[in-house]
C-alpha cells in the first residue's frame, strides 16, 4: 500500500514538473501590431509582462502632418523560419518594415504598393511575400537586400499567404473577390483559383499537421475550410459577428480551433473533426483580434483591438489566465520561442498609451432590440481625446448624428449593410476618466440620433 501511494505521489511530482515545463520560456517572446499607437509590443510570455514597445511611429493623430516621416497603421506581421527577423506590415504608410527580434532593432524597410496588409516569409526564408490588400498582387521582397524582385498577379485584394511546410504551394485569401489563390512558389504563377463563400477574409492558418487550411471571413462571420491535397472547400462554420483571426492548440492529443470573434467579445473554440463542434465559449475583453498558439499549446494568445492589450489563454481550463496592456488597437499576434536573452528590453520603449475605456450601445426601444448595437472606444491622446464609433445593423445609406453630453461630437453614414465607423477627436476627458459605463456622468452619455435630430434619450436610436 505505502508503495502505491509513493508510486501516486511521484506521479504527481512528475506530472505537476511537466506542467511546469511547458509553460513558456523566457527567451520567448510575444508581439502585437499596434495600429493607433504604431507600436510593436512585446511581452514576455515566462511572466506575462509587457517588456516594451518598438516605436515605428508616433500615435493618432500625429501622422497627418506632410512632414510626418513614421509608420502609420501598423497592422500585420510575419515572421522567418529561423524566428531571427520579424516582419511588420503598415498598411497606411505601405511599408514592411524588418526587425530584429534578438534587439528589437529596425534593420531594414521596404515600401510597397497600396495598402498592404500582412507579410510572412517563404519556408525556406529566401523571400518575403506580402500582399497587397489596395491592388492585385503580391509583393516579393528579398529580406537581404530589402528590395522588391517581383510581383504576383492575384485576384484584387489578397488578404493574407501562407506556405506549405514542403514550400512548393502557397494559399492566398482576399479581402475583396470571393477566392483563395493557390500558388506555384516556384514559378510564383496561380495554379488555382477555390471559390468561397464571402468576399472579406483577413486571416488563414493551417491545421498542424497541413491537411487542411481554415480562413476567417470578416463580414459574414464564418470560417471556410478546405482541404489543401484537393484544394476543395470541406466545410463552412458559422463562428460569429467579426470573425477576425484563429489559431490551433493540442490539448491532450487532440487538435481544437481557436477564433476570435469581435462582436461578441469572446474566443470560441471548435473541434476539427469532420464535423466541427463548438464546444467552449471563452468571454474576452473588448474586440479580440489577432490570435496565436505558443509552440507547445501550453498557451493561447489574444489580441484586444479595443482593450489595448493582450489576454492569455490556458487551453486546458480554456479560461483566461492573465491579462496585460500593451498599445493601442492591436491587430495581427503572434508567437515566437527562443528570440531573445531572457527579460531583455534592448531597443524597446516604455509603454506610449494609457488603458482605453469601452462602453456598449444597445437600442433605446425594447422594439429595437436585436435591430442595433455599437460600441465606443475612448483613448486618451495627450492633450486631446478619440472617441471610436462603431455602429451596426441599423438602417442602410443612412446618415445617423452622434452626440457625447448634450453636443454633437460627429456624424456617420451607414453602408449597404447598416455599418459605420468613425473616429472624434476633442476634448472628452471626462469620459475617458469615467471607467464603467453605470458610473459614467452625464457628460458621458452617448446618443446615436437618426440623420440630424436634435439630441433625445427618448427618440435616440442606439446609447450607452
Amino acid at each position: 500500500m505505502k508503495k502505491i501511494v509513493h508510486l501516486l505521489a511521484l506521479a504527481g511530482i512528475v506530472g505537476a514538473a511537466q506542467s511546469a515545463l511547458a509553460l513558456p520560456s523566457p527567451t520567448d517572446r510575444v508581439y502585437t501590431a499596434d495600429q493607433n499607437t504604431n507600436t510593436v509590443s512585446v511581452f514576455d510570455p515566462s511572466t506575462n509582462k509587457l517588456l516594451g514597445q518598438i516605436k515605428l511611429g508616433n500615435q493618432r493623430p500625429d501622422v497627418l502632418s506632410p512632414l510626418y516621416r513614421g509608420e502609420i497603421n501598423v497592422h500585420g506581421m510575419g515572421f522567418s523560419p529561423d524566428h531571427k527577423t520579424l516582419v511588420v506590415i503598415s498598411n497606411g504608410s505601405n511599408s514592411a518594415t524588418f526587425i530584429d527580434t534578438a534587439t528589437n532593432k529596425v534593420k531594414g524597410k521596404t515600401y510597397v504598393g497600396r495598402s498592404p496588409h500582412e507579410g510572412f516569409f517563404t519556408a525556406d526564408g529566401k523571400e518575403v511575400w506580402v500582399v497587397v490588400r489596395g491592388e492585385d498582387y503580391i509583393s516579393v521582397i528579398d529580406p537581404n537586400t530589402f528590395k522588391e524582385t517581383r510581383r504576383i498577379q492575384t485576384a484584387v485584394g489578397p488578404g493574407m499567404v501562407q506556405f506549405m511546410p514542403d514550400g512548393k504551394l502557397a494559399f492566398a485569401v482576399s479581402s475583396f473577390t470571393p477566392q483563395v489563390d493557390v500558388i506555384d512558389v516556384a514559378s510564383h504563377k496561380v495554379v488555382k483559383s477555390i471559390p468561397v463563400v464571402s468576399p472579406f477574409s483577413p486571416f488563414l492558418q493551417f491545421t498542424p499537421d497541413f491537411k487542411e487550411m481554415w480562413m476567417t471571413h470578416k463580414d459574414v462571420g464564418k470560417v471556410t475550410r478546405i482541404d489543401t491535397r484537393t484544394q476543395q472547400v470541406v466545410g463552412v462554420i458559422d463562428t460569429g459577428f467579426i470573425t477576425n483571426h484563429l489559431s490551433f492548440a493540442t490539448v491532450k492529443g487532440k487538435v481544437y480551433a481557436y477564433v476570435s470573434v469581435g462582436g461578441e467579445n469572446c474566443v470560441k473554440v471548435y473541434t476539427t473533426d469532420k464535423e466541427a463542434k463548438l464546444v467552449a465559449t471563452i468571454p474576452t475583453g473588448a474586440l479580440p483580434h489577432g490570435v496565436w498558439t505558443s509552440d507547445d499549446s501550453s498557451r493561447v494568445y489574444v489580441g484586444l483591438e479595443n482593450g489595448d492589450g493582450m489576454q492569455v489563454i490556458d487551453p486546458a481550463v480554456n479560461k483566461i489566465v492573465a491579462t496585460v496592456g500593451g498599445g493601442q488597437a492591436p491587430q495581427a499576434l503572434i508567437y515566437l520561442s527562443h528570440v531573445a536573452a531572457p527579460g531583455s528590453a534592448e531597443n524597446l520603449v516604455p509603454r506610449v498609451n494609457q488603458d482605453s475605456v469601452n462602453v456598449a450601445l444597445k437600442p433605446v426601444h425594447d422594439k429595437d432590440k436585436g435591430g442595433g448595437k455599437g460600441f465606443v472606444v475612448a483613448r486618451q491622446l495627450g492633450v486631446v481625446d478619440a472617441l471610436e464609433v462603431s455602429i451596426y445593423q441599423l438602417k442602410p445609406n443612412t446618415d445617423y448624428s452622434v452626440y457625447l453630453g448634450g453636443a454633437q461630437a460627429g456624424s456617420l453614414h451607414t453602408d449597404a449593410k447598416g455599418m459605420a465607423n468613425g473616429t472624434m477627436i476633442g476634448p472628452v476627458r471626462t469620459f475617458a476618466q469615467a471607467g464603467q459605463a453605470e458610473q459614467m456622468p452625464a457628460s458621458a452619455k452617448v446618443l446615436v440620433m437618426e440623420g440630424t435630430a436634435a439630441p433625445d434619450a427618448h427618440a435616440a436610436v442606439l446609447t450607452n
